[in-house]
């Protein structure tokens, strides 16, 4: 076990009394209460952990917080928890840990840890407990408005806890000594909303380990409505781009800072110092103070500022002025660093300089971390004096302070926050005194350094970002491809897009693509904040909302009969449906088979009351069909139904379903089953805002109906036992008719002549309340016909033996009604949702994806839905290889005797009667491409 030879003698806020164990990839360390998992392995002189995620190139611990890059941790407990970083990870005893590269993995096991949710009202948030956030929450306590502050350290104080004790002390007397005072620690504030609507996680007992109190929540989510907010979220600094800057031991000079001073730990023994601002000075003291040698200060800056000749003066550290870090050396950690003069452009100049060193401290600036300020449509600016994207302006009943809005100054981010604490007050309804305005003192110049150039002239290894492992090379990539854009340029190279949401590399990164294209950082713009802003579990959203009883069953009302019959169920929208009735000893496939044969040779019935329907009623019903289906309906006769097929704005097809006209204005409209919902919000959304002057209303009644529908051959004599005083012939009885009736036992019923299977068949409709009995009559009346209940997949099977179409199956968002062979059901003579788009030329083009069947060559093999299609005559030595399109869906036909597909190809209606290549496994099966409808092509079963 290694010692904690970097532990300093005295200082910090740690527990020194304490002795904590824990293991880091399998290495035995200790700690004590008030470390971090990252401050103890500096302890123990451990900079570096797992190499980074796509080029395996040693990393080391970067930072002090939750913008910390490289070190992320996998926990081991009773469910492991993965892409922690150690920087925020607080020790405790027993910890065991392994670092990650960049990419974690969810455990599978079932998580046994509780987490709630809390909901509060508050006159006064103030988010950050930092010298700004303390003041200001004092200030507003002292009105006696209700006040809740966050922070997510396990200390109120921020920069305050390095320094100036006695101030510390008062404001958080001030805050104790408030009745309406809430501050929660380990609070992490993630989302803003619209009207102060605040998402915040805190983390009640994750620094406790195993000895968590039994029956209190791990992580509570709370859900805060604000009357005023304070933002007082601070800065995050910035590294510097140089050839080997992500090498273990390059560390931001404010998180050694940070580990001095409140961990009592050395990052290292031997330190350069990298900056482009005064900030860095702090660090260079705080190092000399601990007895850590300085070698070198490295200024970017032309002239010495008054900071870093006064710390010259106390310390004698060398600072070379108007210079850079060029380059690095060193394996596991670094050894060396290479600096020399630069000059106005950043140029090297001059010879260059080495200095021995295991760590190398460096600031490039700072960044306000403006996330919660920007997701609430904030404005920000460049300030071109401090090198940083500032607030500009505020939103309404929130305010802005501290360094999160470019103050730097201690003295004036405590009376910016004192400020902000009583106007807030005020505003809430609680009149407090105002100070007035001060204004921060004049701060030292910082020089915008965003790349220095290496000695072989090469950008490869002068990363931006750390955990995508993204280079000024790649921006190069990007922008030599055209990309101008920083969302188009981090989209590009996957900049910022990792956990740490680019919180070192955003700023850095846009600086990259302004010297490359010319121009200023504030031309080329920031990317968008979305929440989370800091990455929060799944499970923490849930809340106690989880398990079996969080997504919502449904059933119809013949379930109990499924469940009794031995049927498989699946999930469909929400719906348990019976996919299949194996009998003993049958899989899957045979139980399939024997339902087909049975809707094609003998009766079959199938509980389809899961299918979407609503109730359009209204003088303006017609018309308002007309307008959302594709196809002609306000002309039809009550008494009979339609096919329609529903489109976006695009010309997509959305849905599809049958409609019954009941009367003059009552219509009947079904849709798809996971459609139903989102059918019944589109139709409102076009009532509401596009046509609210129709007369129309539609309600939704799928649940008030339980539908059978009855297929096969023998359907007819089925249906007769059950409603024998209905004419059933084909005469009298028509395809897509319906009647009112009433059945043998008593029963109302709607009869329908509609078939999704291509077979003689009917869909009996009951109210709900009747549904288990008459589907047992259906089932007793056919027993002399051997009827057979069947499920989904045989259902599937069916239909796509006829080329009928599942949407969001057989279609994808890009499939017209004329790509799935529809082009009789649309009307040329009137207007409906999606028409002008038939009009592009892009949605008539020969090379669109056309439905089309495929019947594999050997008859033997079953495509995997979703296989590629080739050309037979494709190089397969290109890459990517050219594919023609995929199978949509894929059965075995017990009808054709073969396997067969649905597909979506590329110019596929003429292409029918030619060979394609089906990559499965490891070969490459032909296929031909034929029509779409392979079973019964010209209809004659339909009627019997």
């Amino acid at each position: 076990m290694t010692g904690p030879h970097f532990r300093l003698p005295r200082g910090g806020r740690v527990d020194r009394g304490t002795l904590l164990r824990f293991t880091v990839d399998g290495r035995e360390l200790t700690g004590h209460p008030g470390d971090t998992v990252a401050s103890a392995m500096l302890a123990h002189g451990l900079v570096e952990v797992a190499p980074s995620l796509y080029r395996g190139r040693p990393r080391g611990i970067v930072t002090a917080g939750v913008e910390e890059p490289n070190a992320l941790l996998r926990l081991d407990g009773p469910c492991a928890e993965s892409m922690l970083p150690a920087t925020t990870v607080e020790l405790y005893d027993g910890l065991s840990a392994t670092t990650l590269s960049g990419k974690g993995r969810l455990d599978p096991g079932p998580d046994p840890a509780v987490y709630d949710k809390k909901y509060v009202h508050t006159d006064v948030l103030v988010v950050g407990a930092g010298a700004a956030g303390l003041a200001a929450a004092a200030a507003a306590a002292a009105s006696g408005a209700r006040v809740l502050l966050l922070d997510d350290q396990p200390e109120p104080g921020g920069s305050l806890l390095g320094g100036r004790p006695a101030g510390l002390a008062a404001l958080r007397a001030a805050l104790d000594a408030a009745p309406e005072a809430v501050v929660l620690r380990r609070t992490t504030a993630f989302g803003s909303y619209d009207d102060n609507y605040v998402l915040a996680l805190q983390r009640r007992t994750d620094h406790l380990g195993p000895a968590a109190p039994e029956g209190v929540s791990r992580q509570r989510l709370w859900h805060i409505r604000a009357r005023q907010v304070v933002l007082a979220t601070g800065a995050h600094e910035r590294p510097l781009v140089f050839a080997g800057n992500d090498r273990p031991g390059v560390m931001l000079a404010g998180a050694v800072r940070t580990y001095l001073d409140r961990y009592g730990v050395a990052a290292g023994s031997r330190a350069v110092v990298s900056t482009t601002n005064d900030s860095a000075y702090d660090t260079v003291a705080g190092l000399h103070a601990a007895g850590v040698a300085v070698e070198a200060v490295v200024d970017a800056r032309a002239e010495r500022s008054a900071r870093a000749a006064e710390v010259a003066a106390a310390t004698g550290v060398r600072i070379l002025t108007a210079s850079a870090v060029t380059g690095t050396s060193g394996e596991a950690r670094i050894t060396s660093v290479t600096a020399c003069g630069i000059d106005a452009d950043g140029e090297p100049t001059g010879a260059a300089a080495s200095f021995d060193c295991d760590l190398l401290a460096v600031s490039g600036g700072w960044s306000p971390v403006v996330h919660l300020h920007s997701q609430r449509q904030g404005r920000l600016r460049w300030d071109a004096d401090l090198v940083a994207f500032v607030p500009d302006g505020t939103v309404r009943d929130q305010r802005i302070v501290g360094a999160a809005n470019g103050t730097y100054d201690l003295d004036a981010c405590l009376a910016e926050g004192a400020r902000a604490g009583a106007l807030a007050a005020t505003d809430a309804g609680f009149p407090v005194p105002v100070p007035p305005p001060g204004a921060a003192p004049p701060g030292a110049p910082v020089r915008a350094l965003w790349l220095v150039p290496g000695a072989d002239g090469t950008w490869d290894t002068h990363f931006v970002d750390l955990q995508r492992d993204v280079t000024v090379a790649d921006i190069h990539r990007s922008t030599g491809a055209g990309m101008r854009g920083v969302e188009h340029v981090k989209r590009y190279t996957s900049l910022g897009t990792a956990a740490d949401q680019g919180k070192t590399s955003a700023v850095n990164a846009i600086g990259v693509i302004a010297e490359i294209l010319g121009g200023s950082p504030g031309e080329i713009g920031t990317t968008a904040h979305r929440a989370p802003c800091t990455p929060i579990a799944f499970a923490a959203l849930a809340g106690r909302e989880r398990g079996d009883l969080f997504d919502p069953e449904r059933t119809t009302s013949v379930h109990p009969w499924h469940v009794a019959h031995g049927a498989v169920f699946e999930d469909v929208g929400q719906w348990k449906r019976p996919r299949s009735y194996p009998r003993p000893g049958e899989d899957l496939d045979t139980a399939v088979a024997r339902e087909c044969r049975a809707a094609r040779e003998g009766v079959a019935f199938m509980d389809a009351s899961t299918l979407g329907k609503i109730e359009i009623r209204g003088a303006d019903a017609g018309e308002f069909l007309d307008r959302v289906y594709t196809n002609a309906f306000r002309k039809l006769k009550p008494g009979t139904a339609r096919y329609g097929v529903m489109c976006t704005p695009d010309g997509m097809v959305l849905d599809d379903g049958v409609t019954l006209r009941l009367d003059e204005d009552r219509w009947f409209m079904t849709t798809t089953t996971a459609g139903a919902a989102r059918v019944l919000d589109w139709l409102e959304e076009w009532l509401q805002t596009e046509w609210p002057g129709l007369d129309v209303h539609c309600t939704s009644v799928t649940e008030q109906w339980t539908t059978i529908a009855v297929v096969g051959p023998r359907s007819r004599q089925v249906v007769a036992r059950l409603a024998p005083g209905t004419d059933l012939s084909a005469e009298a009885f028509p395809f897509m008719s319906f009647r009112e009736t009433t059945l043998a036992s008593g029963v109302p019923a709607r009869i329908c002549r509609i078939s999704f299977s291509g077979e003689l068949a009917y869909e009996i409709n009951v109210s709900s309340w009747y549904g288990l009995a008459v589907w047992e009559q259906v089932h007793e009346a056919g027993q002399p016909y051997g009827i057979t209940p069947y499920g989904t997949e045989t259902m599937h099977v069916l239909r796509a033996e006829k080329g009928y179409i599942i949407v969001g199956q057989d279609t994808d968002g890009t499939v017209t009604p004329q790509d799935a062979g529809m082009s009789w059901a649309v009307s040329k003579r009137k207007d409906f949702i999606g028409k002008r788009s038939f009009t592009r030329a892009d949605t008539s083009r020969p090379d669109r994806k056309h439905l089309v069947g495929l019947l594999p060559i050997d008859r033997t093999t079953r495509l995997p839905e979703g296989t590629q299609l080739l050309a037979p005559d494709v190089g397969l030595e290109t890459v990517p290889v050219p594919m023609l399109g995929h199978v949509t869906s894929s059965y075995h036909s017990q009808a054709l005797g073969r396997p067969f597909a649905l597909a979506l190809v590329a110019g596929g209606r003429s292409r029918i009667g030619e060979t394609l290549l089906a990559p499965v496994g490891e070969r490459l099966v032909p296929v031909e491409v034929t029509d779409c409808v392979l079973y019964d092509p010209e209809g004659t079963k339909r009627d019997g």
